[in-house]
């Protein structure tokens, strides 16, 4: 049987500055079908510069029907790039993390990734790289800690970006957003967890 995919997020899930065969969730798909899992192309639910609320917002809007072998989640750098307080963004992302959980046929089938830190790239030249940081990683705190009691999964991909996302070979020509490289290199980590959820029963 063919499992059904559905990512959910914003610019670095509809992958801002790559092609569609280099985003994460399609090059995800693809590794999966390596590894001999017989998995849909995914449904991606993403736009660059959506919040936590307007993702929520889409996913009402858009009435999805059924429930998901496989979903993902990330979501947040908007939230803290427009200067939303932690307060606001605790509150939204349960929300969504809800959500995300009546999508997937498992709790344990859905991923939650880390906020990538946009402060170490060269978009971030001229601000407050260590606030930025302070900021993420606030907010990252916020989505382990509510993940942690759902069943679901969580994965830090922001200590990954941190180390590598000053080698332009891994950002896109806008110096912010993640190149297929570097996505690539994300589904390292991605990959395994993946197949270890989808043989949950």
């Amino acid at each position: 049987m063919t499992q059904s995919f559905i990512a959910l997020g914003d610019s670095y899930t509809i992958g801002e500055g790559v092609a569609e065969e280099g985003r994460w969730p399609v090059q995800l798909a693809s590794r999966l079908r390596a590894k001999g899992i017989p998995i849909d192309d995914p449904r991606i639910v993403a736009r660059t510069g959506w919040t936590t609320e307007d993702l929520l917002a889409a996913i009402v809007a858009e009435r999805i029907p059924g429930q998901f072998d496989l979903v993902t989640l990330l979501a947040g750098v908007n939230d803290q790039y427009q200067g939303f307080g932690i307060g606001r963004f605790r509150e939204s992302f349960g929300h969504l993390i809800r959500a995300a959980m009546g999508l997937a046929k498992l709790p344990s089938r859905l991923i939650v990734l880390s906020i990538p830190d946009w402060g170490v790239t060269p978009f971030a030249g001229g601000r407050d790289r260590s606030t930025i940081a302070r900021e993420i990683d606030a907010f990252n705190d916020v989505g382990r800690t509510m993940v942690a009691t759902t069943g679901a999964r969580y994965l830090d991909m922001s200590s990954v970006y941190r180390r590598m996302a000053a080698n332009p070979d891994l950002l896109a020509a806008d110096g912010l957003h993640p190149s297929a490289m570097m996505y690539s290199i994300w589904l390292d980590q991605l990959v395994p967890m993946s197949l270890d959820a989808l043989s949950m029963c």
